[in-house]
């Protein structure tokens, strides 16, 4: 079976961009059919058992078995945290038209992408390929953002959420400083070595600061003050 028939980085990615509701199944499946997994979701992640891996992975049960168990014995993970016992109604083995509830144990993403990082397959190499890319981009960027799924709507539980974390970043004096220094560069006569320019991005940066700590920076006492109204009182104890 080729890798194109059956991606296991891309089921990955659709199953981490899902809307999770309690209990629900997701079938996924090769493009010839050969191959179904059904995916347990439920509070926030994703569920696989062991069997289930070893599909996605294409590698033995025993391999996948080895491989977690030393994902645990290593502490990369707790395995209290990561694995959960779901129950099942199954068909009766030895009683005709009964039914029987049968525990089994399941491993959440976390699991199932550590597998992914130690597996030697197709499958395997494949996820690690796209899995460096991404943290390469984290890396480099300082963020990873998946265009397409936020386009398409299936993320927009965490829409609000990175709105509100940019706000912050926008709002950061960083950020603000840094556009301030941008627009002052485009000036015909720019010249970073002259003193009124150093002595302008001083003063910024020490108004910046004031506003966001109420303190000023050691080089510029109180903004460069020298005198004080009276009826106003410093936070250092002086008249202002």
């Amino acid at each position: 079976m080729s890798f194109n028939e059956f991606n296991s980085v891309n089921i990955i990615q659709q199953l981490s961009g899902e809307n999770f509701n309690t209990g629900e199944i997701l079938i996924y499946e090769t493009s010839n059919g050969n191959i179904k997994i059904d995916v347990r979701l439920e509070d926030e992640t994703v569920w696989l058992t062991q069997a289930q891996m070893s599909q996605l992975f294409g590698k033995g049960r025993t391999t996948i078995t080895e491989h977690i168990q030393n994902i645990f014995s290593e502490g990369e993970l707790q395995e209290e945290v990561v694995c959960r016992n779901f129950r099942h109604t199954t068909q009766h083995g030895a009683v005709a038209g009964k039914t029987q509830e049968t525990t089994i144990r399941y491993y959440n993403l976390d699991v199932i992408i550590s597998v992914g990082y130690r597996v030697k397959s197709v499958q395997g190499t494949q996820f690690r390929i796209w899995a460096t890319q991404r943290l390469r981009e984290y890396i480099i960027k300082g963020f990873v953002l998946d265009d397409e799924r936020f386009k398409t709507g299936n993320s927009m539980n965490y829409f609000n959420e990175l709105q509100e974390r940019i706000r912050e970043i926008c709002l950061s004096e960083r950020f603000f400083y840094q556009k301030i220094k941008d627009i002052y560069t485009t000036s015909i006569d720019y010249n970073p070595q002259d003193p009124k320019t150093v002595e302008f991005f001083k003063i910024v940066q020490n108004k910046l600061l004031w506003a966001i700590s109420k303190q000023t920076a050691a080089e510029l006492p109180l903004l460069g003050m020298q005198s004080y109204d009276k009826k106003v009182i410093s936070p250092f104890g002086k008249a202002m």
